[in-house]
């Protein structure tokens, strides 16, 4: 057997799609063969791996794997690259609607080509001056710093990871407010190192943003992230967050197929 894929990226988080709206060559359960995928070394090498597959509650379903092969929770970046690789696949956007892990998600596009994914209402479960726990379809840790370049994401993003009190592991986002735009590095669990973007902590730090800095009514924060640049809109009332939008770009790599020999 030999799995035909895509390999997408956005913004530098790049993902493994397999399009299974005929033939279901992945299950929720092959985690080793995910993480054989996945491997930078040994596979074709990835953040994650995505299925696109048929649904009648959307137009298409997607499913999220980690790095490490264990089903994820909702990545943004990967939302947009799975709009725009169910497109190339044929699937009709009757809805302009996909279903994720939490549910589902309306999408659009824009005149820069960006595709836009309306994202949950955040769920906010705590929040210092400094310090953030957002939910915004994968949870998320957010700590505002001046150091963002001197920072070392890896060590004091796993050891935030791994605190007793995030049994199920945490997404660690620093961030710095300069010059009008939001700079954001992020720890990914899962993938267990720094990505070159993250959606979901884009839009997770976005909202810690807009908290910090009391912000009221509609809003538009530019995001930048080692692999690009983003855009989060959403609308706030009464510190309750809503039309919660993740933009950016979502660009196909190359084409293959993994091959028979590796799966064994």
């Amino acid at each position: 057997m030999s799995i035909p894929f895509t390999k997408y990226h956005g913004t530098g988080n790049d993902f493994i799609m397999v399009d299974q709206t005929v033939h279901h060559w992945i299950q929720p359960d092959n985690r080793s063969l995910v993480a054989r995928m996945c491997d930078r070394h040994f596979g074709i090498g990835a953040d994650g791996l995505i299925l696109i597959q048929s649904t009648g509650e959307a137009d298409f379903q997607m499913i999220y794997f980690n790095a490490d092969g264990g089903v994820g929770t909702l990545c943004g970046n990967g939302s947009r690259c799975a709009v725009h690789f169910a497109r190339t696949l044929g699937v009709a956007f009757t809805r302009h609607q996909f279903l994720a892990a939490d549910g589902i998600h309306a999408f659009s596009q824009d005149e820069r080509d960006w595709i836009g994914i309306h994202m949950a209402d955040p769920l906010i479960q705590s929040s210092t001056l400094e310090t953030y726990l957002i939910d915004t379809g994968s949870p998320h840790f957010i700590r505002f710093t001046d150091e963002l370049t001197t920072i070392d994401v890896v060590q004091e993003g796993r050891a935030i990871r791994n605190r007793p009190e995030f049994p199920q592991g945490i997404n660690v986002n620093f961030v710095q407010w300069a010059d009008g735009r939001l700079r954001v590095k992020t720890y990914e669990r899962g993938v267990e190192d720094m990505t070159l973007s993250c959606g979901t902590g884009a839009t997770a730090s976005s909202i810690a943003l807009a908290l910090k800095n009391k912000y009221r009514g509609e809003q538009s924060i530019p995001v930048d992230v080692p692999g690009g640049s983003l855009e989060i809109r959403f609308r706030e009332q009464h510190a309750t967050f809503t039309e919660v939008w993740l933009w950016g770009p979502a660009t196909p790599v190359f084409t293959g197929s993994f091959p028979e020999k590796v799966l064994h």
